[in-house]
């Protein structure tokens, strides 16, 4: 099973980019962030006749997330458990059976948590708690799990190009990584990292200040695998050309091909 996250940054805006693109990679499944676009405003159709059944819990004007899937899933849920009071569209969850069992997908969007002097950088830390405490209660169902999405995470310093430009910056504090690290110490595997350890593999480049063309990039798209998923790990990379391409998203896919 090949499966893709990709914060698309737009999904009315990026429609050319995201078709061409499912016909060139073709996932079995494919995380969508940042629709920026109400359920009923997300150009399905297109997607669906490439066969993708689509699943949405969109926002208007602002986040918005989508599981794209060649399978009709068993069960799907909206919204990250733990605040009712949260009207951010953020989360969706999809279960696939398949011939070894079920695959358990969820796709996230991270608050950005900028400028931290404000209320939007205690709220990124209240959901990465309330993530946590999810991914905690689906472990002990032990599934395969995948949580793949746009952190807004830059785990280490060997995952931005400049780490001094990043302090301070809500993407990269001290509270940020260890949540991250937490996350990662109740036994989830960070896919991309498990099988590279190279240097200036990034998932995103501001449009500012040339940044793409300077690579001046950072690493905020994870696949988090369960141990489950992580022991059926065949591959994991990005696909960094599609930046390249015209009118892109700022962010590029990151993929994971599961032997399940």
């Amino acid at each position: 099973m090949k499966i893709a996250t990709w914060n698309i940054n737009g999904v009315k805006a990026r429609i050319e980019n995201l078709v061409a693109w499912l016909k060139e990679c073709d996932p079995d499944v494919a995380c969508l962030q940042e629709l920026k676009s109400i359920d009923e405003g997300v150009p399905r159709e297109r997607l669906e006749e490439l066969g993708y059944h689509v699943e949405t819990h969109g926002q208007k004007g602002f986040n918005g997330v989508a599981i794209l899937s060649k399978k009709t899933p068993d069960e799907v849920n909206r919204g990250l458990p733990g605040d009712d009071g949260d009207e951010q569209s953020r989360f969706i969850e999809a279960v696939f059976s398949t011939e070894k069992g079920v695959v358990r997908i969820c796709c996230l969007y991270l608050p950005n948590g900028n400028p931290v002097d404000s209320e939007k950088y205690p709220y990124k830390l209240r959901w990465m708690e309330r993530l946590q405490r999810f991914a905690e209660d689906r472990l002990a169902l032990e599934e395969p799990l995948v949580l793949a999405g746009d952190y807004n995470v830059i785990p280490e310093p060997v995952d931005c190009h400049d780490p001094k430009v990043w302090e301070g910056d809500a993407l990269f504090l001290p509270q940020t990584r260890a949540a991250f690290r937490k996350l990662e110490n109740l036994g989830f595997t960070d896919a991309l990292r498990s099988v590279n350890d190279k240097a200036e593999t990034y998932t995103f480049w501001d449009y500012q200040a040339g940044a793409w063309q300077k690579n001046n990039g950072i690493r905020i798209d994870h696949l988090m695998l369960s141990p489950e998923a992580a022991s059926r790990l065949k591959s994991a990379y990005v696909e960094p050309h599609v930046r390249a391409w015209e009118k892109p998203s700022d962010h590029v896919p990151v993929i994971v091909e599961l032997d399940v």
